[in-house]
């Protein structure tokens, strides 16, 4: 066999791995899309449930979702994207800054009932924020940290250091070469390392079953200190605890689910290659 044909076999065994990734994806949207539809309508994305969420709609969800995920990301981007560029621009190669790393690819992995459990006993009991929104967006956003720090401090990275040099020969300080250089040329990389940890914070059933998520609530919150309802905790709840409820609602609600993480996901492409458009290396 020569490498042409070492080469053809690769390539098709490529394929396959990506048919058996990408199908069953496929397939399991499809049939999220084709058995949810039907219970999509003004009502069901604007009402309150009612009839012990079998009837109605799930306007609270939604709301609550929205509402950690903006909270996540108030708390996290700040704190995720200035530690990357502490690591990446001002803190020298130490015994440290390994540990530091070696933690955050050590936290990306830890599993989510695990934070739920520490925002738990940190912010619910110890800080005594209550079963709250506060509570569950700092909860979402320690475990997205892992991924924002270590995604950005990449991208910040991957920028050529003849970039930093030209700024420190005209004079500029090191902040004014990160602020005016380095950041803007790294913020594709930096919104994609964002958008996946917003995504994964988006979705997540166990921190929030622990923090912040009611079981039944049909009203919208008032303040941080609320509880309220969130669509994969709703989901859940809808799922397995709630007898005789319809199909339809379910997939209704797993549906709508996915549309905002896939718009989510659409925005931050647009955002990424507007900003990689504008790159000039």
């Amino acid at each position: 066999m020569n490498r042409y044909q070492v080469q053809r076999v690769g390539f098709a065994l490529l394929v396959v791995a990506t048919l058996i990734v990408v199908v069953p994806i496929v397939l399991v949207i499809g049939i999220i899309v084709v058995r949810g539809i039907s219970a999509i309508s003004w009502e069901f994305l604007t009402a309150m449930p009612r009839d012990g969420m079998k009837a109605g709609g799930i306007f609270p969800a939604i709301i609550g979702t929205l509402l950690l995920t903006l909270g996540t990301a108030l708390a996290a981007i700040p704190v995720g994207v200035g530690g990357a560029i502490y690591l990446s621009e001002y803190a020298h190669d130490t015994w440290f800054t390994r540990a530091i790393r070696l933690a955050l690819i050590n936290l990306a992995g830890i599993p989510s009932v695990v934070y739920g459990l520490f925002g738990l006993g940190l912010f619910v009991l110890f800080l005594q924020f209550g079963t709250s929104i506060l509570a569950g967006s700092l909860t979402l956003a320690i475990m997205t940290l892992p991924i924002i720090i270590s995604t950005s401090e990449e991208a910040l990275l991957a920028v050529p250091t003849e970039f930093r040099t030209v700024n420190a020969s005209l004079g500029g300080t090191r902040w004014q070469g990160v602020r005016n250089i380095v950041l803007p040329q790294a913020l594709p990389g930096i919104i994609t390392g964002i958008i996946l940890g917003l995504l994964r914070a988006a979705g997540e059933t166990a921190p929030i079953l622990f923090t912040v998520a009611a079981f039944y609530l049909p009203r919208l919150p008032q303040s941080l200190f609320d509880q309220t309802m969130a669509l994969p905790y709703h989901l859940y709840v809808i799922t397995t605890q709630v007898p005789g409820m319809p199909l339809e609602i379910q997939y209704g609600t797993a549906l709508v689910l996915l549309a905002m993480v896939l718009s989510l996901s659409l925005v931050a492409t647009i955002i990424r290659s507007y900003f990689r458009r504008r790159r000039q290396w």
